[in-house]
Formats: C-alpha cells, structure tokens, sequence
C-alpha cells in the first residue's frame, strides 16, 4: 500500500510539476490571443503602398514625401522620433511600380499561408519577435558608431546580397523563408515564364545570407542575426531534427556497409546468392555445421559428418 501511496504522489507530483511548467505558456497565449491582430499582413502592405504612392504622388509645390521620415534610426528615437519604433514596418521597398505590385502580391500569399497553418495568435508573435529583434539590432549597431553606421550596415546588406534582403523590408524575406519551409514544392513562374519550386529560390536567398554574414563586418552579422532570429525560434527544431535523423541515416548505412551483405555459397559447386540473387538456397539439417547447398545439389550431396566438418 505505501508502495502504492509512493508511486501516485509520484505520479500526481509529476503531473503538478508539468502542469506548471505548461500553465505560465498557456496564459501568455491567452493573455496575448486577445491582443492578436487577424491578417496583419494585409495591414502591413496597405502602409507600405500609402508611403510608396505619398512618396511618388507628392505635391511637386511642396515636395515629395522623404521616405527617410519613417526609418528606423534610433538617434532621432532618442531625440523624440518615436514613431519610427513603427513606421520602419511601411517602409517600402525599392523597385519599379510593376514588380513592387508582384512583391506585395508574393508577401501577402507567404503571410496569409502561415496564418492559416499556425493561427493569428502564433503568426502574430512571430512577427512581432521579428520586430523586436530588428529593433533592438539597430539600437546595438547603434550604440556602436551612431545612425551613420545604421545607414552604413544597411547598404552594406543590400550591396553584398545585390539587393535582395532589404534591413527595412526584412519582414519579406522572414515571410519568404517560412513559407518556402512550410510548402516546398510551390512553383513560382520567374519573369513570369521559368517555373521554380521555391525550396530553390529559398536556397539561393540563405547563399545570400551567408555570404553577407560572412563577408560583412560586425554591424551586418547584427543585422542578419535579427532579420532570421523569429525563423529558428519556429522551425530551427526541425532543422536539428532533419540534421540527426541525417547522421543517423548515414551512421546505419556506414555499419550496413560494414557488416556486408550475407552470401551464401554451395558447399558444392560454389555458386552464391551474390552472384545469383533469385537462387532459392537452403540449409541440409542432417550435415554438422552450417552447410549450405544450391537448389540442384541440396537432394543430392554427401552429408557432412562431425569429424568431417571438424577436419574442414
């Protein structure tokens, strides 16, 4: 009975202590499933089309809208600027009219999807992990050599990437990379003519990554570091995972290799199932040992006898 007792307090203990390792998470997710934004990527390119139209449709007697008014640089932050905590969101990207409506077409496809696969609570705070992250890398990078080297470190990405990973529009390439993980067989029709599955272009776009990361100084590993820190908070257990069941994999075949196929041999003539792998061999019950003969000579051989098998 005490064994008993022991063993469900042990039981009811260890369902307590797993309970309040789960409850804390719970009540942040129902804290901040209230506060949750439904589609918050449709918001995100209605502010990133209103800055792009206000700075190419501006009143030519007053001027055209500086997009520079909206960047994240933390020295006008600290200087009383803060909207710029938010307004980098909108910042658009850098293109013609034509291809910046297919970017946004792409963005809220990827957006939406991961929506749909995770809910509007886990979508949310991925991307408001994103935010946060690139935020606080352009305070350090500040904090290193002021919003001069902000500036510098993002022209810095865009030159070694040709362009194509943007610090102010990172939330593309967060988004991009997510999507192209959760559906890698999507096709995407490349100048609208070249089909590619986009687990390809996802490929060329960490290269890109890489190759910034290690090109880069100090200030760009910063940048890079935030830009994909919300991707591996989500799916870089996958990638460990992906990464042991590989070695795994390749630890099973390299002791399959060395262990070898087993072969059996006609103590007769000598034919063996490598050589002939549809041969049907079998083992006699009545010789000593472990003798095996083919199909034609297994009704029709010399049993083996103890001393013989002892002398052979």
């Amino acid at each position: 009975m005490q064994g008993q007792q022991r063993g469900s307090f042990a039981l009811e203990h260890g369902h307590f202590v797993r309970r309040r390792i789960k409850n804390p998470m719970k009540r942040l997710e129902n804290l901040l499933r209230r506060w949750a934004i439904p589609n918050p990527t449709a918001i995100i390119i209605a502010g990133q089309a209103f800055f792009y139209l206000l700075s190419h449709l501006g009143n030519p007697e007053v001027g055209q809208f500086d997009l520079s008014r909206i960047m994240l640089l933390p020295g006008l932050v600290l200087q009383g600027e803060v909207w710029r905590l938010v307004s980098f969101i909108f910042f658009p990207p850098a293109t013609t009219p034509l291809f910046i409506i297919f970017f946004w077409m792409l963005m809220y496809r990827y957006g939406t999807s991961l929506e749909t696969v995770w809910g509007t609570y886990r979508y949310n705070l991925y991307l408001l992990i994103g935010f946060l992250a690139v935020i606080a890398a352009h305070f350090i990078v500040w904090g290193l050599g002021g919003d001069g080297a902000v500036m510098l470190a993002q022209l810095s990405v865009k030159s070694f990437t040709q362009g194509t990973i943007d610090i102010n529009g990172f939330i593309y390439g967060t988004l991009f990379l997510a999507f192209a993980r959760l559906f890698p067989n999507f096709t995407l029709n490349m100048m609208f003519i070249l089909p590619m599955q986009i687990r390809w272009l996802a490929l060329i776009a960490w290269l890109g990554y890489g190759y910034a990361f290690l090109r880069g100084g100090i200030s760009v590993k910063i940048f890079i570091v935030a830009s994909l820190l919300n991707y591996f908070l989500f799916l870089g257990r996958d990638h460990l995972r992906e990464i042991k069941q590989g070695q795994r994999r390749l630890a099973f075949q390299a002791k399959v290799e060395k262990v070898g196929k087993p072969v059996h041999t006609c103590r007769v003539c000598g034919a063996n199932s490598e050589a002939s792998p549809k041969m049907a061999f079998r083992y006699c019950s009545k010789c000593a040992g472990q003798c095996c003969y083919c199909p034609e000579h297994i009704q029709n051989h010399e049993h083996v006898l103890d001393e013989a098998a002892a002398e052979s």
